[in-house]
């Protein structure tokens, strides 16, 4: 029998970051590969996380980030799929973009109905789609090299209101929900990414989630 498989699509906080070194935390410590080991055999996951990544938005200072049109190329390339877990909103958080959290909201709703619409026209809709919220940004780490880039402490207030949209737009479009603002921190180094610690944390309670819910 063919595992399951499920797309973990993201920007840093999925690629793994490491806001200490600057480098990528190690694969056996990303979220990815702690949800991995917890699943075991029988199941693939994919990482599809990107640095920078946006949900709908073109960035003129670092390329190709914007989600909106990637989606789709990803999903045929790793089809067949059984669960795709988003994360997506962190980059649309930095100053230069000045959007307001229903902004963001709004793009993920976009993004989410192309995702559903591919998924029930080319796919039978037999993939399920688990939306999670991202860790708030400038939480702490006031004083980083990051601060600049994403306005912090606007980032913080914006993107503690992503938690409460983002599920009210699950439930509208029938997506699971996940927040993860209740169970990790932003690194104090930089404000923005998870230590590999954190990772692990939501490694495993992204797993406990799909199996509470059977999702997977």
């Amino acid at each position: 029998m063919e595992n399951k498989r499920i797309l973990c699509f993201g920007d840093s906080l999925t690629w793994g970051y490491d806001p200490v070194t600057r480098t990528r935390i190690g694969m056996d410590e990303r979220w990815t590969g702690v949800l991995g080991a917890c699943l075991g055999e029988g199941y693939t996951v994919i990482e599809e996380g990107q640095n920078g990544r946006t949900i709908a938005t073109d960035d003129p200072a670092e390329g190709e980030k914007n989600a909106m049109r990637y989606i789709v190329p990803c999903l045929e390339s790793h089809d067949p799929l059984d669960l795709a877990i988003v994360m997506l909103g962190t980059n649309d958080l930095k100053h230069k973009f000045a959007y307001t959290a229903d902004d963001i909201a709004g793009e993920m709703r976009l993004f989410l109905e192309k995702v559903l619409a591919y998924n029930h026209f080319h796919m039978g809709g037999r993939m399920k789609i688990l939306l999670l919220a991202p860790p708030v940004t400038g939480e702490l780490g006031k004083d980083s090299w990051m601060a600049e880039g994403f306005g912090f402490p606007r980032a913080e207030k914006t993107s503690a209101r992503l938690p409460a949209l983002y599920r009210a737009l699950a439930e509208s479009l029938g997506c699971a929900f996940f927040d993860t603002t209740r169970i990790v921190k932003v690194s104090p180094f930089d404000g923005v990414h998870l230590d590999a610690p954190a990772h692990g944390v939501l490694g495993r309670a992204i797993y406990e989630k799909l199996i509470a819910e059977k999702l997977i």
